[in-house]
């Protein structure tokens, strides 16, 4: 129960952060995405048998984040195109 609870107030304080910034999301987004790996790269390099080092872990993390940011955009863009 207290997972959860931290788990919502980490989402809320996250929002009102993003919600804070108008201008250059850019710096926030990367920052956020860094704070994720933190929760990726450990998990990544326990599924590797220690075949990967600690520096590619982190890499296939973050690797994995850009991908899922630019399937994102890409189905942003054939589904809205008229915004672009």
């Amino acid at each position: 129960m207290k997972k959860e609870v931290d788990n919502l107030e980490l989402v809320q304080i996250l929002s009102f952060i993003w919600s804070q910034r108008q201008k250059q999301r850019l710096p926030l987004a990367i920052f956020i995405v860094l704070c994720l790996n933190l929760a990726i790269a450990p998990v990544v390099y326990a599924a590797s048998d220690d075949m990967l080092e600690r520096r590619s872990a982190w890499a296939i993390g973050i690797l994995g984040f850009v991908t899922i940011a630019i399937v994102i955009y890409l189905f942003v863009v054939v589904f809205q195109p008229e915004r672009f």
